[in-house]
């Protein structure tokens, strides 16, 4: 076990006799618990946040704390107080409750009392909106008390969430705080992103979504979206207004098929700017909530773009040259679009900073595309928010360089910046894939923070927790706190996840994590998955094995909750080495086109396997919704992800071809 951690354990869970006289008792074998009182008038976030913390304290002590609402009289010898109240400054009068910045967090432990407060900002009259997929209810613009009372127990009580649903609580009867004060304030203020599907407003409330909310990346104070900004003006307003629309070199104005959402905008007309002011205009004045709106160019970036003299005088003739088509082999040689995007989300954040002179809002603008490479003649302005489409995390050296290169150009001219990578699927990410990245993820993360990121938007992850879980751990650590040591936090999760066989399973990951990241440098193509045999092989996957052989060794007679998370761990492995048999016996496959009987059948008893793995799966292990469903043969019910996978969904030729020639991504 890590020493720092060791010493942190017999710190906050000491017996009561080894105690100073002036630390702060919760609870004792003889001591009821100190009762959590709530500020008045409390918004529901920190009062479930409250119930959390006592239902937490029932489980490490037995003893459940009240739950009171209000400073009571007379005021209880000890408490533990959540949020501010006017008595909360009387009892620590040495504490400055002034937060100055936002989502600020605070613990202070005191002889009798402790306060776990934060900085909380909602209008109680506008606490629901949509979602994605459910409503977003009991929302604040910052959750501080909240975030602090999971910090607490985390940093304080020592618990851990693993996974959705696989908590691990140190048990002791006694439980006591040195005297102490502790602020944080995160630098990363838009986090939802960072897990889409756990997200306020994704889904319905779920064992996912409170993982997120107990790692402190659900409830964060910035909304950003990871979109484009114009899906829907082909349909509102393409009959009646061409003119809105992009020109192609014959001077033609229309949709792009099939796909009318991709249609790109005429960014120099100001008719299109004006329309944009009255209908955000609506939204703005509707939704107090509102700060953040997207104006990026919608999406499809290799065609569509306007080729008018005036769109066309606002790239800067010193950009990267760039190509672009409108369909039919017809083609335009440009020049990045780059200066052109930052001109005209810098003209509607103006127009928009003159009408609602008194609102904080924001645009939002996607460096994507031909327009990754950061402006050469124009800055943004500063309610401008940049979201860097830079793909350098799960990615090799050769792609990383160039990513992060324009990231941090972008970061040099940009007050505000946020990361929004697309991952793809590098090492079978999207198929459930153990493509993990810890170490990498570390070192990403504070790249990031040193370019000022402020928000977070990774498309996508697909919560295989199984084989993924360790790296949406380390990533939430990291997006609450950019700087932590990941290393620790991974030994941390070892060890309170396994117990003895801690050094087995950090083995077992430690060489999973070797084995993508050789794979991701030495197969350049992006389309890398569907060659996965050549390096997830037998004697790879026995060398795995052996690792969790010699761990479930270890726990044989250990606590049965150690057994069942080795299983959790085995299921994935399981399931890993089901997907790479499958995409071996799909290489023969295609190498017969589609002739190779046995190799049909191999791929369809794997399917038939899949089925009852699913039957067995331990919840959560999993996303069977993203992985081996029947292939969409073009009725759009079916899964397009399985390309690869299954004989009705050969690789494409261009996908062959492109796998066989690659550039990097």
């Amino acid at each position: 076990m890590n020493p720092i951690l060791t010493l942190f354990a017999s710190l906050l869970l000491a017996p009561l006799a080894t105690l100073h006289a002036a630390d702060f008792i919760f609870v004792a074998k003889d001591t009821p618990p100190a009762p959590i009182i709530v500020f008045k008038d409390a918004p529901p976030r920190t009062r479930d946040a409250a119930a959390t913390l006592a239902e937490y304290i029932e489980k490490i002590s037995g003893q459940k704390p009240a739950v009171l609402d209000g400073a009571p009289m007379p005021l209880p010898e000890r408490a533990i107080w959540v949020g501010v109240q006017p008595v909360v400054m009387t009892l620590f009068p040495k504490t400055d409750f002034d937060f100055n910045h936002a989502e600020e967090t605070l613990i202070a432990a005191g002889e009798k009392h402790l306060v776990i407060a934060g900085r909380d900002r909602w209008l109680p009259g506008h606490m629901e909106a949509k979602g994605r997929l459910a409503m977003k209810t009991d929302i604040q613009q910052e959750y501080g008390t909240a975030n602090a009372v999971y910090s607490f127990l985390q940093e304080q009580l020592g618990v851990r969430w693993l996974w959705p649903g696989e908590e691990d609580v140190i048990q002791n009867e006694r439980i006591a705080i040195a005297p102490m004060e502790h602020r944080y304030h995160p630098q990363i203020r838009s986090r939802g992103g960072l897990l889409v599907r756990t997200s306020l407003g994704d889904n319905k409330e779920s064992a996912e979504e409170l993982w997120a909310r107990f790692q402190r990346v659900q409830l964060d104070s910035m909304d950003m979206s990871g979109g484009h900004g114009f899906g829907d003006w082909w349909d509102k307003y393409g009959a009646a207004h061409p003119d809105y629309f992009a020109a192609a070199p014959d001077g033609s104005r229309k949709a792009v098929k099939p796909s009318v959402s991709n249609t790109k905008l005429c960014a120099s007309n100001p008719k299109v700017w004006q329309q944009w002011l009255e209908d955000i205009s609506i939204k703005v004045r509707a939704d107090p909530l509102l700060r953040v709106i997207n104006v990026s160019p919608n999406d499809g970036y290799t065609s569509g773009h306007c080729t008018c003299t005036n769109c066309l005088a606002w790239d800067h003739p010193d950009g990267e040259k760039m190509e672009w088509g409108f369909g039919g082999g017809v083609k335009y040689q440009g020049v990045s679009q780059t200066d052109r995007d930052v001109r005209f989300a810098n003209t509607l954040a103006r127009m928009l900073k003159e009408r609602f002179p008194d609102r904080e809002l924001f645009v939002q603008l996607n460096a994507y595309g031909l327009a990754r490479n950061p402006p050469i003649g124009i800055k943004p302005d500063d309610n401008v928010i940049i979201s860097s489409v830079a793909n350098f995390h799960l990615r090799s050296p050769a792609d990383r360089k160039l990513s992060m290169s324009q990231h941090a150009g972008w970061a040099k001219v940009s007050k505000h910046l946020m990361w929004r990578p697309n991952l793809g699927s590098p090492a079978g990410l999207s198929w459930g894939m153990p493509d993990v990245a810890m170490t990498q993820a570390g070192e990403d993360f504070r790249f990031a923070a040193d370019t000022h990121c402020l928000g977070l938007y990774f498309d996508l992850f697909w919560q295989h927790w199984a084989n993924q879980g360790p790296h949406y751990y380390g990533l939430a650590h990291l997006a609450w706190n950019p700087q932590v040591d990941v290393a620790s936090v991974m030994d941390d999760y070892y060890e309170r996840g396994f117990g003895t066989a801690e050094a087995d399973v950090k083995a077992y990951w430690q060489l999973l994590e070797r084995t993508r990241m050789d794979f991701v440098a030495q197969e350049p193509s992006r389309h890398r998955a569907f060659d996965l045999p050549k390096k997830y092989t037998p004697e790879l996957f026995a060398r795995a094995q052996a690792h969790l052989d010699a761990a479930a060794k270890k726990l044989a007679a250990a606590d049965e909750k150690y057994r069942r998370r080795l299983h959790f761990i085995q299921y994935g492995l399981d399931y890993a080495k089901l997907v790479v048999d499958t995409r071996a016996w799909m290489q023969k496959l295609e190498a017969s086109k589609g002739q190779d009987a046995n190799a049909k059948v191999k791929v369809q008893a794997n399917w038939t396997r899949a089925e009852q793995m699913k039957q067995e799966a331990p919840a959560h292990a999993i996303n069977w919704q993203a992985v081996f469903r029947k292939p969409d043969n073009g009725g759009g019910d079916g899964n397009k992800r399985v390309m690869g996978l299954h004989p009705d969904a050969p690789l494409s030729g261009r996908t062959l071809k492109e796998l066989r020639e690659p550039g990097l991504e």
